[in-house]
C-alpha cells in the first residue's frame, strides 16, 4: 500500500464522515483486501481506519456543542450512534467531558484534525535488512484463523494466546523435536489476506525439509497438525531486537514508513513469517520475513 493510497482513503474517510462507513469500505474504495488497508494503516498512521473516523467524529460533535443549539440526541444520530447514552459515553471517554459540560466556556476538548500524510527524511536513522531467496517451503503447522482486526489492536492478545496456549497443551515441543538439535526453530506464519474474508489464518510451526523427521507426519495431521506451503519468493529479512513482541510491531512500522517508500519494494500476497531461532544471537527476538516484489525507489524528497 503505497503513501498515496493511504491519503487517498484519508480523504475518502472525510468525504463521508456523516455516513455509515468503517475501514472494510474504506479499503474497497481504494481497491485493497480489508487485512492489508487495516494492516497497513494502523502501522503508518498509528491508529486504526475506525479509530480514526471515530477521533474525526468526536471532534466534529464537539465543535457543533460549542457553535450550535443541536442537542445530543441530534448529534447522536448524525454521528453514527445508536442512542444518546452511547454517544455520551464515547464523547466523554475521547473528550474527558460530558456532552453538556462541552458546552460550557472554558472547557477543554481534544482536537483530532484530519490527517495529511508525508514522506520526511530524518538523518541519523539506519534499518539494517537483507534480501533473500526461498523456493517452495513446507510447513507443519497448528493454524487457527483470526478476525482481520486482530492484526493491530493494541488490545488484543488473540495470538500471544494461541502461542500460550499451544505451549500448555504441549502441542508446540513435539513439533520441535521433529528437528535436530540446534536446529528446533519456531514459525510464526500469518497467512495471505483474501478479499472476500474477514480472518486471516496464523499457523505455528517447523518447516518440513531434509533434515526433519517426517515419519509420524501422518498421525500430526491426523490429530489437527496442518500442512503449510509456500511458493517461490523474495524477501526482505529484518531483525527484530528486544525483549518481547513489541520490537515486532515496530519493525513492521518501520518496514511501512521507511523501507518501502524509500526503496521502491512492495509487499506482496504472500506468506509472511517470523522466525523465531532454537539458538539466536544475544538480544534478537526473531527474524521478520516479508514477502516483496521490487520496483523504482522514489526519489528522496
Amino acid at each position: 500500500m503505497s503513501i498515496q493510497l493511504i491519503q487517498r482513503a484519508i480523504c475518502y474517510m472525510e468525504a463521508h464522515m456523516l455516513e455509515t462507513i468503517n475501514y472494510e469500505e474504506v479499503a474497497r474504495a481504494v481497491y485493497m483486501s480489508s487485512y492489508d488497508f487495516h494492516r497497513t494503516f494502523r502501522f503508518v498512521v498509528g491508529i486504526t481506519a475506525n479509530e480514526y473516523i471515530r477521533n474525526r467524529r468526536l471532534t466534529l460533535a464537539a465543535l457543533e456543542l460549542q457553535q450550535t443549539s443541536i442537542s445530543v440526541l441530534e448529534l447522536s444520530c448524525k454521528y453514527g450512534y445508536e442512542s444518546p447514552e452511547s454517544f455520551s459515553k464515547a464523547f466523554t471517554r475521547f473528550h474527558g467531558s460530558t456532552p453538556k459540560q462541552a458546552r460550557q466556556k472554558g472547557a477543554i476538548l481534544h482536537l483530532f484534525n484530519p490527517l495529511v500524510i508525508k514522506i520526511t527524511i530524518e538523518g541519523g536513522s539506519i534499518m539494517d535488512y537483507r534480501m533473500e531467496h526461498r523456493d517452495n517451503q513446507r510447513f507443519l503447522a497448528l493454524v487457527r484463523a483470526f478476525p482481520n482486526e486482530t492484526i493491530n489492536d493494541e488490545n488484543d492478545h488473540s495470538i500471544p494466546d494461541f502461542w500460550n496456549e499451544c505451549h500448555v497443551k504441549n502441542l508446540v515441543e513435539p513439533l520441535r523435536q521433529l528437528r535436530p538439535e540446534g536446529k528446533r526453530d519456531l514459525y510464526g506464519l500469518c497467512g495471505p489476506a483474501v478479499k472476500t474474508e474477514t480472518h486471516f489464518n496464523y499457523g505455528i510451526g517447523v518447516i518440513l525439509d531434509e533434515e526433519t523427521d517426517v515419519t509420524a507426519l501422518q498421525e500430526f495431521l491426523a490429530n489437527g497438525y496442518t500442512l503449510w506451503e509456500t511458493g517461490p519468493a523474495e524477501y526482505a529479512v529484518f531483525s527484530c531486537i528486544g525483549p518481547s513482541a513489541d520490537c515486532i510491531g515496530e519493525t513492521w512500522s518501520k518496514f511501512y514508513r521507511e523501507f518501502l517508500p524509500q526503496t521502491g519494494y512492495s509487499q506482496t500476497d504472500d506468506t509472511d513469517y517470523e522466525l523465531y531461532f532454537e539458538k539466536g544471537e544475544k538480544d534478537l527476538f526473531c527474524e521478520l520475513w516479508i514477502p516483496v516484489k521490487s520496483g523504482t525507489p522514489q526519489e528522496s524528497r
